[in-house]
């Protein structure tokens, strides 16, 4: 996935003074575009189908940002999904932008193109699957699948990673390179792996973060799912001893139990059912939303006391945030590339009518454990389920590896990344005699944007600019900590009982804020018991009678403050009303909540 806007934070800071003049080389070609001054754009065709087989080609929009100074050479910037358009999803046109990977590469032309089916480039949608936000019934998903399949048609099998590699290629050509380095971000890491395999003398140096290897994503999650208990244990340590003392154990006993019966509840007037697998897609979209990740520990907790309305609230809020147009992250395309590549327990040419039992009999051929402390039922977490409807050839696309460039490479990797396990990236780096692994603790996909200490940031553009040892990074502070265990409801609270839950809520105000920051448009968020909150330009949000237990509500404005710390600081002025509160007046400032309950000084 691309980053999202609370990324750029701590990297705007590093890079708000970089030049963005560009010194325009002879293999610079296009014409002026977007925002940013330098910025060239232009198109190279390819053909759809290079067996020549099915006729028609596939225009790709390609961006070009020429090199300040003495130039290093080019690099290329693959998005992933697979379905993020790269020159989409990383916004050259935008000064800010530009200026952050100009940073990141100092001295390089930045080249970012849409892949075939994603964005300016023949973009593929399926509006029925791209507005899917549930794996709960996968006969609903089997019919989602077949008729995006039906809709592409006969060009449905064109859109794999080597045609994407392939396409990589032609572009570097296009532009008169004859070596380039590569960064792919998570997807983009294996499109730029297959594509050193497949070109290496034209591979100068790689950057991988969050690191997919060439023949994954396994089909059932497996490694995901192996990995996810110790993942969660790390990530909270002692963080989260107020919200549970046991979240790996939580999340497991909550998942289990969710798959065999699932949760229903009324979130904001609207029925929600919460199942197993839909369960564990909240807790691995976690490792990109720091919001999200502060709420998980004291939800999943109440749910595993019995308490199911906090998750479900959260499972709400996660869909929302993970909602996306097809402009963004095609879900045609993604399910077009994973559904061609593979690897499925299956034959490529198989009838989908008989991917079912292929399916079952592989399940019941793993040996114990493979999919972690979970059921069977977990499995649907990988591939496989959405790639059974989708016609022949399903997988079977040969990645395998060839003869890899002996190139420096560099490796991220999110201690907290749960979709991209840093066992993979281990097993990537070994296999390059120059590689580098850095693993930065606590952050999750994505890392070099996802770091908001910037350390991550530095480490690349350190590497990039000749430094022979990366060093390590430290665990940055949380954007918003883990938040206490939700209270319970009262009948009448004191001045400071009522000033511990109303501390408690606007806490987890701000985690919900930062959950829902980047959702277009905007969109109110219910409180848990009652009331919304609203954003309020890109920097805040209002709270009108918002509450987490009833009769003790919270309104005001609270905005983002002026300290320049990576932990968030917000401050504003805040109502505290309700027939079970000392009712009052309080103020936060730097994050520090103080003022006047029940005519009482608090805290």
């Amino acid at each position: 996935m691309g980053p999202r806007g609370y990324r750029r934070l701590a990297a705007l800071a590093l890079v708000c003074g970089a030049s963005l003049t560009a010194a325009v080389g002879a293999a610079a070609q296009g014409t002026p575009c977007g925002r940013t001054p330098g910025l060239l754009c232009s198109t190279v065709v390819v053909p759809l189908d290079r067996s020549g087989a099915v006729p028609g080609t596939v225009a790709l929009h390609v961006e070009e940002f020429p090199a300040a100074g003495q130039p290093q050479g080019a690099i290329f910037l693959i998005a992933g999904g697979p379905g993020q358009g790269s020159a989409h999803t990383f916004d050259l046109g935008s000064p800010n932008s530009a200026a952050i990977f100009r940073y990141l590469f100092p001295g390089y032309t930045l080249v970012a193109y849409d892949d075939r089916g994603t964005g300016d480039s023949g973009l593929l949608n399926c509006p029925a699957l791209q507005a899917a936000t549930s794996v709960s019934d996968p006969n609903v998903e089997d019919q989602l699948v077949r008729a995006c399949a039906s809709s592409i048609g006969a060009t449905a099998p064109f859109y794999g990673t080597a045609d994407h590699a392939a396409d990589l290629d032609a572009v570097r050509a296009a532009l008169g390179f004859d070596t380039v380095a590569l960064y792919g971000v998570s997807y983009g890491t294996k499109l730029a792996l297959a594509y050193a395999s497949a070109y290496p003398t034209h591979v100068s140096r790689i950057v991988l973060d969050s690191v997919l290897p060439t023949n994954f994503p396994d089909p059932f999650s497996s490694d995901v799912l192996r990995a996810m208990p110790a993942t969660l244990r790390a990530f909270c340590a002692t963080a989260c001893k107020a919200a549970t003392p046991d979240f790996a154990g939580d999340v497991v006993a909550v998942a289990n139990a969710l798959g065999a019966k699932p949760a229903h509840g009324i979130v904001h007037g609207k029925k929600d059912t919460l199942g197993g697998v839909d369960f564990l897609s909240v807790v691995v979209d976690a490792d990109l939303s720091p919001g999200l990740a502060a709420e998980l520990p004291a939800a999943v907790h109440a749910a595993r006391l019995g308490n199911f309305a906090p998750l479900l609230r959260l499972h709400v809020l996660d869909t929302q945030a993970s909602s996306f147009t097809a402009p963004d992250l095609s879900a045609a395309l993604f399910a077009a590339t994973d559904c061609r590549d593979g690897p499925f327990p299956w034959a490529p040419g198989s009838d989908p009518a008989s991917r079912p039992a292929s399916i079952s009999s592989a399940l019941a051929a793993l040996p114990a454990g493979s999919l972690g402390p979970f059921g069977k039922w977990a499995s649907q977490l990988g591939n496989a389920t959405l790639c059974e409807a989708w016609p022949a050839p399903a997988g079977g696309v040969n990645l395998a590896a060839g003869p890899l460039p002996n190139v420096p490479v560099l490796a991220l990797s999110g201690g907290f990344d749960m979709r991209t396990p840093t066992a993979s990236a281990q097993s990537v780096i070994a296999q390059f005699p120059q590689g580098q692994l850095l693993v930065v603790p606590g952050v999750g996909h994505s890392v070099a944007l996802a770091d908001p200490s910037g350390c991550a940031l530095q480490a690349v553009h350190n590497w990039m600019s000749g430094a022979a040892a990366i060093g390590q990074c430290p665990r940055s502070p949380f954007l918003v900590a883990p938040l206490a265990a939700f209270p319970k409801p009262v009948k009448h609270a004191g001045p400071q009982a009522t000033f511990a839950i109303v501390d408690k809520a606007v806490r987890e105000a701000e985690a919900s804020w930062l959950i829902e920051s980047d959702v277009s448009p905007p969109k109110p968020v219910p409180g848990l018991a009652g009331g919304t909150l609203t954003l309020v330009g890109s920097d805040g949000f209002r709270l009108s009678g918002y509450a987490l237990v009833p009769g003790i509500t919270v309104s005001g404005t609270i905005k983002l403050g002026e300290r320049r710390t990576v932990a968030l600081d917000f401050q504003g002025s805040l109502t505290v009303e309700g027939p079970a509160a000392s009712k009052g007046l309080l103020q936060l400032v730097d994050s520090k909540l103080a003022g006047t309950l029940g005519g009482h000084a608090v805290p």
